[in-house]
């Protein structure tokens, strides 16, 4: 298992961890309107799942931005923004930020993300920064578990990675 730090602590991931090859693990999570959102409900298309312990920090906020404007120049790429934040804060972040193609997505309820991609932090539950890369045929492509929660991802590799696997 990917071991990882939040503030330079160490922290328990709880799951199962996801490597290249693997074929990506299915989960529920929320849209900002409540509907349950599952993997299948992308088939077809390259998804780049963006995971961030909190869309209200720097960070996440940053790396939803940066995967966002970059990841939306990318065709048949879907982008997928999942945090344990809830649905009102998600759409309330994107309607202040006058973010409206950002897809956040919550794993608040039964972290069933955070378990299924071995990234749920089990002393503070919330989800560890990472990004995975699935393609069409619901092969990961890419992963990269950060492994300092409060640091940036490799957004080059990553983006690289979601062309890739056009």
């Amino acid at each position: 298992m990917a071991s990882i730090t939040f503030k330079n602590s160490p922290v328990t991931l709880l799951g199962n961890e996801v490597k290249v090859g693997d074929t990506a693990p299915d989960f529920t999570v929320l849209s900002n309107d409540l509907a349950p959102v599952t993997l299948a409900d992308t088939k077809g298309k390259v998804r780049l799942i963006s995971v961030v312990p909190s869309i209200d920090t720097g960070v996440c906020d940053a790396q939803t931005r940066r995967f966002n404007e970059e990841g939306s120049k990318l065709e048949n790429v879907e982008i997928l923004t999942i945090s344990v934040d809830l649905p009102f804060a998600q759409k309330r972040w994107c309607a202040s930020n006058g973010l409206e193609k950002v897809q956040t997505l919550s794993d608040h309820r039964d972290l069933s993300f955070g378990e299924a991609y071995g990234v749920h932090i089990k002393e503070l539950r919330l989800l560890a920064r990472a990004v995975f890369v699935v393609d069409a045929n619901d092969k990961v492509t890419y992963v990269e578990y950060v492994s300092e929660a409060t640091n940036h991802p490799n957004y080059e590799a990553a983006l690289e990675a979601a062309k890739a696997a056009q």
